[in-house]
C-alpha cells in the first residue's frame, strides 16, 4: 500500500446500533477532508486495523482485526462486532498505515430479559453547519448517557458560503461547498464538512448512536419519490440514491441498512432489557405526497384520507405488530416530525403543518388505535425537526382536551438550525393557548436528556443561549416526568 499522505482520521470515529452482544464501529479515511476524493485513490481499498478493549489504555484488548476501507464506499469502515458482553462499556480505535485514530467509547445493550434499573439517552436533531456552532454536541459528549438518538437532519443540502455562514470562519471553506448537494460526491463532501467539527466528533466518540434521517439528508420536504420542486421522478430518484448511499457510508449502520439504489431499509427495532423497546421509524421514504401542496392548511378531506400514509403500509404493520408483541415497560418510538396535533391558532379552522403527522391524520389514528389494541400504557415518542423544544401529552382525541392521554411526546430542539433562537418566540402565547396538550415550548438550541426507569420517564430540556458564538454554557431550562401506567407530563 502506498503510504498515506497525512492523518486519515480527520473525521473521527463513531459507534452505533448497540445490541446485547454487538455494536457497529465506524470511521472514514480522509487525509484531505475538504477535497473531493479526500486525498485518496479513486479505486481499490485501504487496510484498516481495529481494536476493542475493556479499558481506555488498551491493556485488555478483547477483539482485534483488519477491515478494508474501499474507495467504492467512500473509504469508510463498518465493523459489525459480535460476541460481546451485554451492558458493558468498551473502548475502540483504528489504525491505518502509521496513523492511529482517536479513541471512542461505546456500550452494548442489556440482555433482553435484564431488569434495568435506569437508562439515560440523548435526543438530538437538526445541525445545520452554517447556522451555528455545535456547542450542544460538546456538552452532550460530557453527559453520562447510555446512548444517543439522532432523529434527522444530520446534514443540510444548501449552498454554504466561504465563511461558513453564521460561523464567520477566519479560514475560508473550499468553494466546493458553495452549491446545493445533488450527486454522490456532493453528499460525501457535505458529510466530510460536518464531521470535521470537533464537537460532533466528541459526541460520536463518547456514546453509541441510534440514527434515522428526516428530509435534509436528501432535500427539503421531499415525500417518497416526489421532491419539493416536483423534479422528474427518475431524476429525483437518482439524487435520492446518491444521498442514501452517502448516508449509509457515514453512519454507524450494519450491512442490512446498506441501500439498494434509491431504496434503504432504515426502520428497525431494539430491545433495552425489559425496560424499553425502541422502534426507530422512517417517515420520509414511504410517505404520500403532502396534502394541499404542503405548507400550513386547515385540515380537510386530503389530510383525513385513509389511503394516505406517512409510514407506508409495510412499516405501519411492522410498528403495530411490534406493539402487540412488546413486553417492555416503555415503548419508545424515535422518529422525525411532530406526532401530536399542533394547531397554529385556537380558531376552529386553525391551520396545521402538512409535513407532520397532522397532514396524515389517518396514519396517526391507526397508530393510536394500535396502541390501544395492544394495551400499550407507556408510549414515549421522541421527535425533532421543529427547531424548538416541545413537550406534549399524546391524546386519544386531540380535539377533546378531556380525552384519554395515551402517551407523551418529547420533541427536542435543534443543535444549531435556526441560529440562536429565543426562549419565547413571537407565537409562544398563541401556540400554548391553541394546544392545551402542549406542556412546554422553548425556542432556544440544545438537546433533551431522556431518563427511563421502571417507575417513570423524565425529560430534561437542555438549552444554550447562543450558537452563533462559541463556548456558551448549557442549562436545564425545564424538566418533566410521566409516571408508568399513568401517562401525562408533570413538571419535575
Amino acid at each position: 500500500m502506498t503510504p498515506l499522505s497525512g492523518n486519515p482520521f480527520t473525521l473521527g470515529v463513531a459507534s452505533g446500533d448497540a445490541l446485547p452482544d454487538s455494536v457497529v464501529l465506524w470511521t472514514r479515511l480522509a487525509p484531505a477532508p475538504h477535497e473531493p476524493g479526500n486525498g485518496l485513490p479513486a479505486d481499490g481499498s485501504i487496510a484498516v486495523q481495529w481494536e476493542l478493549s475493556e479499558d481506555d489504555a488498551f491493556r485488555r484488548v478483547v477483539q482485534s482485526g483488519t477491515d478494508a476501507a474501499p474507495a467504492a464506499d467512500g473509504h469508510t469502515v463498518h465493523v459489525d462486532l459480535r460476541g460481546l458482553e451485554p451492558d458493558r462499556v468498551y473502548w475502540y480505535r483504528f489504525r491505518a498505515d502509521r496513523w492511529i485514530s482517536p479513541v471512542g467509547r461505546t456500550r452494548t445493550a442489556p440482555r433482553p430479559d435484564a431488569a434495568v434499573a435506569t437508562a439515560r439517552f440523548g435526543l438530538l436533531s437538526c445541525q445545520q453547519f452554517d447556522e451555528g456552532y455545535y456547542t450542544a454536541l460538546g456538552h452532550l459528549a460530557r453527559e453520562d448517557l447510555d446512548a444517543v438518538f439522532f432523529v434527522g437532519d444530520y446534514i443540510y443540502e444548501n449552498a454554504i458560503n466561504a465563511q461558513g455562514g453564521a460561523r464567520r470562519l477566519a479560514d475560508p471553506l473550499a468553494s466546493f461547498y458553495g452549491h446545493v448537494t445533488v450527486n454522490l460526491e456532493d453528499y460525501r463532501q457535505r458529510y466530510a464538512l460536518y464531521k470535521s467539527d470537533p464537537e460532533l466528533q466528541a459526541a460520536h466518540a463518547a456514546h453509541p448512536w441510534y440514527v434515522t434521517w428526516d428530509d435534509h439528508e436528501v432535500a427539503n420536504n421531499y415525500a417518497g419519490d416526489i421532491s419539493q420542486d416536483n423534479d422528474p421522478v427518475d431524476q429525483f430518484r437518482a439524487r435520492r440514491a446518491a444521498a442514501y448511499r452517502a448516508y449509509w457510508e457515514n453512519m454507524p449502520l450494519r450491512r442490512p441498512q446498506r441501500p439498494d439504489g434509491p431504496d434503504m431499509n432504515l426502520y428497525r427495532r431494539f430491545a433495552y432489557g425489559r425496560l424499553a423497546q425502541f422502534d426507530i421509524l422512517d417517515t420520509r421514504q414511504y410517505r404520500s405526497d403532502q396534502a394541499y401542496g404542503d405548507g400550513w392548511h386547515t385540515p380537510g378531506p386530503e389530510t383525513w384520507d385513509p389511503a394516505r400514509t406517512i409510514t407506508g403500509d409495510a412499516q405501519e404493520r411492522w410498528l403495530l405488530d411490534g406493539f402487540r408483541a412488546s413486553t417492555a415497560t416503555w415503548n419508545v418510538v424515535a422518529q422525525q416530525v411532530a406526532f401530536s396535533q399542533h394547531k397554529e391558532t385556537p380558531d376552529d379552522d386553525a391551520r396545521v403543518s402538512m409535513d407532520t403527522w397532522d397532514g396524515y391524520s389517518a396514519s396517526r389514528d391507526r397508530v393510536l388505535a394500535g396502541v390501544g389494541q395492544a394495551g400499550i400504557r407507556n408510549l414515549v415518542v421522541l421527535t425533532g425537526d421543529d427547531h424548538v423544544h416541545f413537550a406534549y401529552d399524546v391524546k386519544k382525541d386531540f380535539d377533546d382536551p378531556d380525552s384519554a392521554t395515551l402517551g407523551v411526546e418529547l420533541l427536542g430542539t435543534s443543535v444549531s438550525s435556526g441560529f440562536d433562537g429565543d426562549e419565547h418566540p413571537p407565537d409562544w402565547e398563541t401556540t400554548l393557548a391553541a394546544n392545551p396538550h402542549l406542556k412546554y415550548y422553548d425556542g432556544r438550541r440544545g438537546y433533551v436528556v431522556v431518563t427511563l426507569d421502571p417507575q417513570r420517564v423524565r425529560g430534561d430540556f437542555r438549552t444554550i443561549a447562543k450558537v452563533t458564538t462559541e463556548g456558551a454554557p448549557i442549562a436545564t431550562a425545564a424538566s418533566f416526568v410521566s409516571e408508568a401506567g399513568a401517562p401525562g407530563l408533570q413538571g419535575a
